[in-house]
């Protein structure tokens, strides 16, 4: 492990450096979902493709109509019907003076046709009488008399979806960058694209070390805990926009641990180890990680170093095997673990994915607390708040211990205070990481 201290943003900034997007691919549109987008994509059919009824009703010329009410109802001749997806009024015709046409919603407004008046404001074309007591359109008999009684004027273009009025041709519907999600799919789908080019989601593999650890459900014995850093580091990772796999807690043993990460190598874009990386005598990842995949290659290799920080001390970085596969191995305490993973991993994974922005949002907040909250000089320090937007301020859950994960499943939200700040007083704005 190297003595020298790094920042948390040299470190960042190192393993950033490494990182390169993952090469673009051409995927059908179910699975890019989650995918960033590396080409704009431009309209090239208009959304709506043409004129159509937002409402079922039926299609009338404004003149028809005007002054129509309850009293004096504009009495129509119905002259057909148009379903949705038909190509309009049969035998091409045209609604002319004193005439509709019965439309469904969805369906082109036929020629001649301005508007369409709802079905409750008319009769239903059943000749039964005031809007009051209207049927519903598709209730209406087939014996219907030909007349539609309507109620209530309309002005050109009420109740249509005008051709274009969404996105028009030439139009640049989602610009590169743009994350894929489903109503980016929608609208994709909309204008006719079946597949778009896109850099693939990255396939994180996470692996947690550590003899004590056991699978939850089954039985505890002296010494032993559960492995939750395994199973919060994969959903962390999905929730990044990875693929993740969880290979779950490998025992104190250099060479079973070194197996198991080559064995991984072949489906992950980035690696990610927890626990081992300290300074104590069965800390094994060190040992294990010093010949992982190729060793002849140039360049490959991962660095344990110390960071000035807390918590989250320890960390190591770097690439391995043929392909330098990027690994970052956190400490195995579960908040720090967490926390290396929200200022290391996370980044790294987004940047794979081709996304400028890849790091949380922060913002400056008010520390809404009892007492100081106090931090060791030459440390930046990461506790765990409640962020209140509304207000404006952030306060403290649980304490700064590394072990303390009932606190961190409360927080939304990193307050941060600098490596030259030994104390924050209540109602002083910090910097606050927000996580969700």
């Amino acid at each position: 492990m190297s003595s020298t201290i790094w920042s948390v943003d040299e470190h960042l900034d190192d393993i950033l450096a490494s990182i390169r997007p993952l090469e673009p691919i051409e995927l059908q549109l179910p699975d890019a979902q989650g995918c960033v987008l590396v080409k704009d994509v431009v309209v090239e059919v208009a959304l709506p493709p043409f004129d159509n009824s937002s409402m079922d009703g039926y299609a009338v010329r404004v003149a028809d109509v005007e002054g129509a009410s309850e009293e004096f109802p504009a009495v129509l001749t119905v002259i057909g019907d148009v379903a949705a997806g038909s190509a309009g009024l049969a035998d091409g015709r045209v609604v002319g003076p004193g005439q509709a046409a019965r439309i469904m919603t969805g369906a082109p407004l036929p020629p001649g046709a301005e508007a369409v008046v709802p079905v409750e404001w008319t009769d239903g074309g059943t000749g039964e009488g005031p809007a009051a007591t209207m049927r519903a359109h598709s209730d209406a008999p087939e014996g219907a008399t030909g007349e539609v009684r309507v109620h209530r004027p309309v002005t050109a273009g009420a109740h249509v979806r005008e051709a274009g009025g969404d996105v028009k041709p030439g139009d640049l519907a989602l610009a590169a960058g743009s994350v894929v999600g489903p109503a980016q799919i929608g609208l994709l789908a909309a204008i006719g694209c079946s597949t778009v080019v896109v850099r693939p989601r990255p396939r994180v593999v996470v692996l947690s070390t550590g003899s004590e650890l056991v699978q939850p459900g089954e039985k505890l014995t002296a010494g032993q805990i559960y492995d939750s850093n395994s199973f919060a580091l994969t959903a962390a990772a999905r929730d990044a926009g990875a693929i993740a796999y969880r290979v779950g807690a490998v025992t104190d043993d250099a060479e079973t641990l070194r197996a198991a990460i080559e064995d991984q190598l072949i489906r992950a874009d980035i690696v990610v180890t927890t626990g081992g990386v300290s300074v104590g005598a069965y800390d094994v990842v060190k040992e294990a990680l010093s010949s992982v995949g190729d060793e002849d290659e140039p360049g490959s290799g991962v660095e344990f170093r110390k960071l000035a920080m807390q918590p989250g001390k320890p960390q190591g970085f770097g690439s391995i095997g043929p392909d330098h596969t990027p690994l970052l191995a956190l400490p195995g305490n579960p908040v720090s673990s967490y926390v290396s993973f929200e200022l290391f991993v996370r980044p790294a994974i987004r940047a794979l994915m081709g996304l400028d922005d890849v790091r949380r949002p922060t913002v400056r907040a008010r520390l809404d607390a009892d007492e100081a909250l106090t931090s060791p000089e030459g440390r930046r320090q990461f506790l765990r708040g409640r962020y209140d937007a509304e207000e404006g301020t952030v306060k403290p859950v649980g304490g700064s211990g590394s072990h303390l994960i009932a606190a961190l499943a409360q927080a939304d939200a990193l307050i941060v205070v600098d490596e030259d700040v030994v104390s924050v007083e209540p109602g002083t704005e910090t910097d606050v990481i927000l996580l969700r």
